[in-house]
């Protein structure tokens, strides 16, 4: 096991210490993979402020993207995305929650693996939500991440999340990157989940060319398979999801990771706690860089345990299932959907389904430079960036 830091981005639990390898670095080590440390991450997985910046940790600093000045790497898994796309390593692995492998990949150019839930192990991850965290990989290629899930994915006694794997073996990945393995499959378009905002053109443009490829390699799309006016609805109004994170973190954190720590220097053993630290410790940029996600997760009043909880769970799963992209999947006798990536997260995290991003260009050399908000700090679209 490797004396390095286990973080989240934070003062809070620098000096803390696990009983042993995550599950993930464990199944690294077993197939002979050269660990070269870790990277810089957007502070607590995204999961802190409302007016933080992607890639900026009090910990590790800030991270750009290395195809602009100032770029925004995205993230959570910002450091990961930028060390990939330069080639520090031949892959860095992400979490998700809800983005944070398959936006930094986009932005890095990089190919993002999120994997089902349950398919790699999250025993010994700082957590956010079980139901929604999972680890991939993000890599320069396809077949490059498709030998890291390799590695990475199957079952683990400590997630009973990984027992419910239905493959012993495990399908082979890599042998399944062939261009014609797209033949015959089909693959359909959920129009009315895409909604594009300014400087989205070139995107479309480029997603327009790709479905042409897909449709070269021998699939056959089937257009405007949308998920139903309900669920579209809770998707862009409704809070359960919010319900569910904030539950889950409340649980999650000190249940999954703060109890099993064997050393905890600062005494965290709460949100409250590490809320609690964050607004006492100078170097962690409070109150300019606030606590709102943190604030809202404690006013929330129940965890995961609760009955209310288990209603917005609900919700979620009718939203992304039966009335959503389960649905569409299974009414319409489809093995795949494709959007851009930008509109890709929220659906599959809900119910735990994988996505994968691969690179689709980059944005023309007279892009005009879009900052990121809130801060406006950071390029989020500018020439050249993927």
């Amino acid at each position: 096991m490797d004396k390095m830091n286990n973080t989240a981005g934070s003062f809070a639990l620098l000096g803390a210490t696990v009983p042993r390898d995550s599950g993930i670095a464990a199944k690294l080590r077993a197939a002979g993979v050269i660990i070269l440390g870790k990277s810089n991450l957007s502070q607590w997985a995204n999961f802190r402020s409302d007016n933080s910046s992607n890639g900026w940790s009090a910990y590790g600093g800030q991270v750009y993207g290395a195809y602009y000045p100032g770029q925004d790497p995205s993230g959570s898994s910002s450091g990961s995305g930028v060390s990939s796309s330069i080639g520090l390593a031949l892959a860095a692995l992400g979490t998700e929650t809800d983005g944070s492998i398959l936006s930094p990949s986009e932005v890095n150019n990089l190919v993002g693996i999120k994997p089902t839930v349950g398919l790699t192990s999250r025993a010994l991850v700082i957590p956010i939500s079980q139901r929604q965290d999972t680890v991939g990989p993000m890599a320069r290629t396809v077949k490059d991440a498709a030998y890291v899930l390799q590695a990475i994915a199957g079952k683990d006694p400590n997630d009973n999340y990984t027992s419910a794997i239905p493959y012993d073996p495990l399908p082979d990945y890599v042998a399944a990157c062939n261009f014609s393995g797209l033949m015959g499959k089909r693959i359909g378009i959920p129009r009315n989940i895409i909604y594009p905002e300014p400087g989205d053109g070139p995107v479309l443009a480029a997603f327009t060319a790709a479905i042409q490829t897909i449709k070269n390699a021998g699939a056959t799309i089937i257009d405007n398979t949308n998920i139903t006016a309900y669920a579209l609805n809770q998707y862009l109004n409704g809070n359960a999801s919010s319900i569910v994170l904030d539950a889950d973190f409340i649980s999650d954190l000190p249940g999954e990771y703060l109890s099993k720590l064997t050393s905890n220097p600062e005494n965290v053993h709460s949100v409250a706690d590490v809320r609690n630290f964050t607004q006492h410790f100078q170097q962690e940029d409070y109150p300019d860089r606030d606590t709102a996600v943190w604030d809202q997760s404690i006013a929330l009043g129940f965890n995961n345990t609760s009955p209310q909880f288990w209603a917005a769970y609900q919700i979620n799963l009718v939203t992304a299932g039966q009335q959503g992209i389960l649905g569409v999947l299974a009414n319409n006798s489809l093995d795949a959907l494709i959007i851009p990536t930008d509109f890709s997260p929220g659906l599959p995290a809900f119910v735990g389904t994988p996505v994968v991003t691969v690179p689709l260009g980059f944005y023309p050399s007279n892009t005009t430079i879009i900052k990121s908000q809130p801060r406006m700090d950071l390029v989020a679209t500018g020439p050249n960036i993927p």
